[in-house]
């Protein structure tokens, strides 16, 4: 990895922190479009390290600040991680079956929607 390629991973990762910690969004907003554009990466490839990153604990100093604010439902956030934990093994068992230009498309579709209905919202 050379290093115009970890400046480039630092800076996605620092936008998608910021981002993150603003807003409650990082992995699919942030990360996986910026790694498809700036480095080229498969729309696969992309998902599967977004994925990747958030193994490990990275967001527990934000995650901390939140909870001393009082804005952290702890009982309702394990539940949501367990459907999360076993919706995304089955949805990752599809998606790796489904060609990269139609995730692609589903991925930009999903994107749209929900950015109408921001944008049209309450």
């Amino acid at each position: 990895m050379d290093l115009n390629t970890i400046f480039i991973l630092l800076i996605i990762g620092a936008l998608a922190g910021t981002v993150s910690s603003f807003l409650g969004i990082g992995g699919g907003l942030v990360i996986i479009p910026m790694l498809i554009m700036l480095l080229n990466y498969s729309q696969k490839t992309a998902q599967g390290t977004s994925l990747a990153l958030m193994l490990p604990p990275i967001g527990i100093l934000a995650v901390i600040n939140y909870y001393k604010a009082g804005n952290v439902n702890i009982s309702h956030a394990m539940v949501i991680a367990i459907g999360f934990l076993i919706a995304s093994y089955f949805a990752s068992k599809l998606a790796i079956q489904i060609s990269d230009n139609y995730l692609r498309k589903i991925f930009a579709l999903f994107l749209l929607l929900y950015g109408a209905k921001l944008l049209l919202g309450k």
